[in-house]
């Protein structure tokens, strides 16, 4: 099963590469996919990859529904 995540950009690099904010976790990825990202816009990552802009609400929205999904064991997402 694959997982496409919402991250907000925090860095524009060079060479159409960004780094975005995964929780916490920074990660350097492509935006070759997505035209006319800027800082602060959230997109939805997989493989490495930004492969949509996302609406800010919807993207709180899933990050808050993912932060109340227990695990196994007890801990939170």
């Amino acid at each position: 099963m694959c997982l496409a995540i919402p991250a907000r950009i925090v860095e524009l690099l060079d060479d159409a590469q960004g780094v975005v904010d995964l929780g916490g976790v920074r990660k350097q990825i492509s935006l070759e996919l997505v035209d006319g990202v800027v800082i602060g816009d959230y997109v939805i990552v997989h493989v490495g990859y930004a492969l949509s802009r996302l609406d800010p609400v919807e993207a709180e929205r899933t990050l808050a529904l993912f932060a109340s999904v227990e695990l196994p064991g007890g801990a939170a997402a």
